[in-house]
């Protein structure tokens, strides 16, 4: 079914719910992984270049180097974790594999030794950083890969997806807090701030540590489908662009992820030099996170009678227009700015739900065709697309402002405040509207889904 409707006369297939506790067990690691995505995404940049006194460009060339790594080590981790068998099975083994990797990398970005000279300082963040992606990678991949074959609902895996989205912004509004308390850190001295940066990564990775290793005790893996992997990197690749729904889907995510990518450079820059209010940048971000946290059940029931297809489809133009809309406002609209904050974090709650779930279906579709079971593979391919697409607006974002004369720390041209404006609501809006009548096209709908299912069993494959 190619239009919105929601799907009607679909074949009855077998419900697997999934347990409380395995829920929690499963979505609990993407707290403490949330928390450290955050502070790596909002404040390293600048606890390194006002903290540490590195050169912006120098940690610039960095982040860009560890995003050439994640040409490698993405796909390399997404096949290999379809490949493994273990008495842990698949993805286990390489969660409880990131449990060091995870905390160690975060504890380097945020405690670099004082007596590190300036070159040797630098070749620490450098590792930190290309260790920190990698090791997230590590989590990341497997993780989202063992939420996609814990069921074969379709429905379910809307739970699924749910909870993990509500745990990983559980972590970014945690983060916020410490955000907060190091940035009153800084109005006492760099040294101030190191001790805090140091003692809460010391906490965060060992409590991370913790959560990742309840998702291997109590989270369980279906062995059928052990040992069903791509037979190599490359013809998995050839398998993922053949399937009509998931090449669709990596246009849809990373055009997507161009607009998200804008919001999460430019939030502190809109706040500060367009609306002159730097002070709302934190009740911007948080406003955003609560209402994605709260309103993240909804999208369950809603998905489950409209059908997930209409629902992702709505909550890309919902986005799109409150993004959009920051366009308009003006010097003192502090109200209008956290309502479309709320309203944006709502919608964004909605995809982080329904969009890996959609993501989980086609990855049934996929075995259907080829036999195989690689959602590493598949999980891997659609990660790599979204951080390339946040390193491409990094480099349109400076290159755009350097272009219109951007200053830091003084009163803007109109050039300069106009070329914010677009890049921080024009930009979010056309990606998301594009997204949006792209994913038009895209027609597994819940039907199609029950009849590969159906298959799958009468070849014994369930």
């Amino acid at each position: 079914m190619s239009d919105l409707t929601a799907d009607q006369n679909v074949p009855a297939a077998p419900r697997q719910t999934i347990s409380l506790v395995e829920l929690l067990g499963f979505a609990i690691p993407t707290v403490g992984a949330g928390y450290m995505f955050c502070l790596v995404s909002l404040y390293l940049m600048k606890f390194a270049t006002d903290v540490l006194l590195i050169a912006p460009a120098v940690m610039g060339f960095i982040f860009g180097v560890s995003r050439f790594w994640d040409a490698v080590s993405d796909p390399l981790v997404g096949y290999l974790s379809d490949k493994t068998q273990t008495r842990l099975g698949r993805r286990r083994p390489w969660i409880f594999a990131s449990i060091i990797p995870v905390g160690l990398s975060f504890w380097m970005l945020s405690a670099p030794p004082e007596s590190l000279s300036d070159n040797l300082l630098v070749a620490w963040m450098a590792v930190g950083v290309i260790g920190f992606y990698s090791a997230q990678t590590m989590f990341v991949v497997p993780h989202m890969s063992l939420g996609a074959e814990l069921t074969d609902d379709y429905h379910e895996r809307n739970k699924i997806f749910g909870a993990r989205h509500a745990g990983w912004i559980a972590g970014y509004i945690s983060a916020l807090v410490t955000m907060y308390w190091l940035i009153l850190a800084e109005s006492e001295s760099s040294e101030a701030v190191r001790t805090l940066a140091a003692d809460q990564s010391t906490y965060a990775a060992v409590v991370t540590g913790v959560m990742l290793l309840i998702c291997v005790v109590f989270v369980r893996e279906r062995p059928e489908f052990s040992g069903r992997g791509a037979e190599n990197p490359f013809t998995a690749l050839r398998d993922i662009l053949r399937n009509k729904h998931a090449s669709l889907l990596i246009f849809i995510i990373f055009i997507e992820n161009l607009g998200g990518a804008v919001i999460t450079i430019l939030t502190l820059y809109n706040a500060e030099y367009v609306l002159n209010a730097p002070q709302m940048a934190p009740f911007f971000i948080l406003s955003y996170m609560v209402f994605s946290f709260l309103l993240t059940p909804i999208w369950m029931p809603i998905a489950k009678r409209i059908g997930k297809k209409r629902l992702w489809f709505c909550s890309m133009i919902v986005t799109a227009f409150a993004f959009g809309s920051m366009a308009f406002l003006q010097e003192g609209d502090d109200i209008v700015l956290l309502v479309l904050a709320a309203i944006a974090g709502a919608a964004g709650s909605c995809g982080g739900t329904i969009n890996p779930s959609i993501k989980s279906d086609v990855i049934d579709y996929d075995e259907l065709q080829t036999g195989e079971r690689k959602e590493g593979a598949y999980f891997s391919a659609w990660y790599f697309v979204s951080k390339s697409a946040y390193g491409i607006m990094l480099m349109v974002t400076g290159f755009s402002l350097s272009g219109a004369g951007f200053v830091p720390k003084v009163e803007q041209t109109e050039l300069v405040v106009n070329t914010l404006r677009f890049l921080y609501a024009g930009v979010p809006f056309i990606a998301y509207i594009f997204g949006a009548l792209l994913f038009l096209r895209f027609s597994f709908n819940e039907a199609e889904h029950a009849e590969v299912i159906a298959e799958l069993e009468r070849q014994g494959k369930r």
